[in-house]
């Protein structure tokens, strides 16, 4: 199998780096001891891979990226052992960090299809789901976990331990310190906005999906109180049991959590 790799002279990379086939490393780029790279990769110009660090095919990592950087953690040891996987097809812009577990064989884990665009960044132990999307510039705190299609928008910050459900859309400049549930929107500070429809039509969502989210959502959000009793008391309502979303969204409250983004309408 012809590899046809395009290394740049003035690359540097390990000669213990597994580099699959077709890949291209620009100038002044760095890759690590122990880094593995899939096929069709493309490093950018001063672009650096850590060690361990390993990327699935067609991964694409911008101009001064740091893929796999120790955590920023007072207590972390530099020695333990852990690592950055990058899934496939996914876009790193420029500036893009991403920091590996503090754990011992840990893992900080990007999905498929992401886009990371310009200097955003990826805490240690986080878990994003195939296809989200991060702005410029958002900052996503350690152990964070990101489900699949969620949009975050520029100079957005998301804090440690917080959960954000699939489907969501935060809004620039927003701060989030607490879980976003499924196919929310948010905007300001914790503030739920509604739902994600622009988002939901353009994954061609069903019109009775739509229809048990909306219900979902005022039953639980909508309403003072418990978010979480709430949700336990219309998890069997048929409406939201024939709705793998809605019941997707109503689950979502029951399990640990930092407390719930409050909808604008109770502010």
């Amino acid at each position: 199998m012809t590899r046809a790799l395009d290394i740049h002279p003035t690359a540097i990379v390990d000669s213990s780096v597994e580099l699959g086939n077709t890949c291209v490393v620009g100038p002044y780029a760095m890759i690590e001891s122990g880094a593995v790279i899939g096929d069709n990769c493309q490093i950018e110009a001063h672009a650096i891979i850590k060690k361990r660090a390993i990327l699935g095919n067609d991964v694409r990592v911008g101009h001064f990226a740091v893929i796999g950087g120790d955590p920023q953690h007072l207590g972390f040891d530099s020695r333990v052992v852990s690592s950055v996987q990058i899934g496939d097809s996914v876009r790193l812009g420029e500036g893009v960090t991403i920091h590996r577990s503090i754990y011992a064989d840990g893992v900080t884990q990007i999905g498929s299809q992401c886009f990371l665009m310009g200097y955003s960044h990826v805490g240690h132990d986080c878990n994003l789901s195939k296809e989200v999307i991060l702005a410029n510039g958002a900052l996503i705190g350690g152990h964070v976990l990101v489900g699949a299609f969620t949009f975050i928008g520029g100079g957005a910050g998301v804090h440690q331990f917080v959960r954000i459900g699939e489907g969501a859309m935060i809004g620039g400049l927003a701060e989030v310190s607490k879980d976003v549930p499924p196919q929310v929107t948010v905007s300001g500070r914790n503030l739920a906005c509604g739902l994600n429809l622009i988002g939901m039509k353009r994954r061609k969502v069903s019109t009775l999906d739509k229809t048990a989210l909306k219900h979902s959502y005022r039953s639980i959000l909508m309403k003072s109180g418990n978010p979480v009793v709430h949700a336990q008391n219309c998890l069997e309502e048929n409406l939201i049991s024939q709705s793998p979303l809605a019941k997707n969204f109503v689950e979502f409250f029951l399990a640990e959590n930092k407390g719930f983004v409050k909808s604008k309408s109770l502010n």
